[in-house]
């Protein structure tokens, strides 16, 4: 998976925007402006492509278990949200995409059901 095939897929999904609210490396992809994906751009440039994804605490820690490649979110909740290593090989781009998925509904999941609501108009 390449930047732009990640950047296509998180705008793929409704209500997303991104951004670069923390400097201009941090590119986030946010639904309803809430933050889902992070990915520092000047590590996929140099090979070493990573993403922090939120995730339920039980599925964190599971996750983190059985995947070398998932760990604690760098310079983030280490309870809510993983570092995904993807250059490290050991991870499908299509089990990507699931974890980005349960990211994104994560975040739904902890907004109003107004908001929510909103994304299906």
């Amino acid at each position: 998976m390449n930047i732009e095939q990640l950047r296509n897929y998180c705008l793929s999904k409704k209500g997303t925007t991104e951004d670069f609210p923390f400097d201009e490396d941090t590119l986030v992809f946010k639904v309803l402006g809430k933050m889902f994906v992070l990915a520092g751009l000047s590590k996929w440039e140099r090979g070493e492509a990573s993403i922090n994804l939120k995730a339920d605490p039980e599925y964190s820690q599971e996750l983190r278990a059985e995947y070398e490649s998932i760990r604690p979110g760098f310079h983030m909740s280490k309870k809510h949200w993983n570092t995904i290593y993807m250059h490290e090989g050991e991870l499908s781009p299509e089990f990507i995409y699931k974890l980005i998925d349960h990211s994104y509904d994560m975040v739904l999941k902890g907004m109003s059901k107004k908001m929510q609501n909103s994304l299906l108009d």
